[in-house]
């Protein structure tokens, strides 16, 4: 039986798809992608929900009902300052910037093994995969924030000019969600038991940040080493932008930014070098 001889009039060319290769034409490649980087991030938020009983309520729940744990044993029991704080409001307003982080980390770690089949199967950013638990993040902690702002006019916070930057800690708490992510989604692919590391890692990163304590028990002259954990500035700042206690810690806030970059860039570098493998050993 004779072959089939393709007519002139069919297109027999091949599209090769290679690494992009420059951090430019990465973000352009994200940036032609962003529409579905939306649609993964909205998939995300109707699978956290789907048939729940308290719905968006579980973004309220958590924080709320580990305030009160760390408020019973943390505050009264261990009597650990506040700063000033009521220690209520103390604990939750570190718990939001945490809880998004916790949440973003543990989500983007897992990413791209819960998503094997899809990897498989066409091509697109991976990273779009490891950016999209940052929208149900941030959803959680916009309602979680609605409490806070509650909890501030029942005891009588009035925010100042300080306010203007809590934005910017918002975003340092997120970077560093998905700095760290980035990483362990890509270590994840290679080394299953990195499932079973980041609950344990989290549960240590949560004692290790100024959550249930003020980072000012840190003697200053370890401050900017205490700021190499990202969180730290990120709670720290948080709770000065919005609460108004005291000042900013300048050397923590520094540090933190800085380790945030550095653990975004390397972690980047490395994902990228073996992106090209995850469908094969995914």
């Amino acid at each position: 039986m004779m072959p089939r001889i393709p007519s002139a009039d069919v297109d027999t060319s091949v599209i090769e798809i290679r690494p992009t290769s420059s951090w430019r034409s990465g973000v352009d490649e994200l940036w032609a992608y962003r529409e579905l980087l939306y649609f993964l991030a909205w998939k995300e938020l109707k699978v956290r929900y789907k048939q729940t009983v308290l719905g968006a309520g579980w973004a309220v729940l958590q924080p709320m009902l580990t305030m009160v744990v760390f408020t019973v044993f943390f505050g009264r029991l261990g009597g650990l300052p506040s700063d000033g704080l009521p220690y209520p409001i103390f604990a939750y307003a570190g718990l939001l910037p945490w809880t998004l982080f916790a949440h973003v980390l543990n989500q983007s770690s897992q990413s791209i093994v819960n998503h094997q089949g899809l990897i498989t199967k066409v091509y697109f950013p991976r990273l779009l995969i490891v950016f999209a638990p940052l929208g149900v993040g941030l959803v959680d902690f916009a309602i979680a924030f609605a409490v806070l702002l509650a909890m501030m006019a029942w005891y009588g916070f009035v925010p100042g000019l300080a306010v203007f930057a809590l934005p910017l800690f918002v975003a340092l708490a997120a970077l560093a969600a998905i700095a760290a992510g980035v990483w362990l989604a890509a270590l994840n692919v290679r080394y299953r038991d990195v499932r079973y590391t980041v609950p344990f890692l989290t549960s240590l990163w949560l004692f290790a940040s100024p959550v249930a304590y003020p980072a000012s028990l840190v003697p200053e002259r370890w401050q900017a080493l205490y700021g190499l954990n990202p969180m730290a500035g990120a709670i720290e700042g948080f709770r000065w932008a919005l609460l108004g206690q005291g000042g900013l810690p300048a050397a923590l806030v520094t540090a933190s930014f800085l380790m945030t970059l550095l653990l975004l860039g390397t972690g980047l570098l490395y994902f990228a070098r073996f992106e090209r493998t995850f469908a094969d050993i995914v």
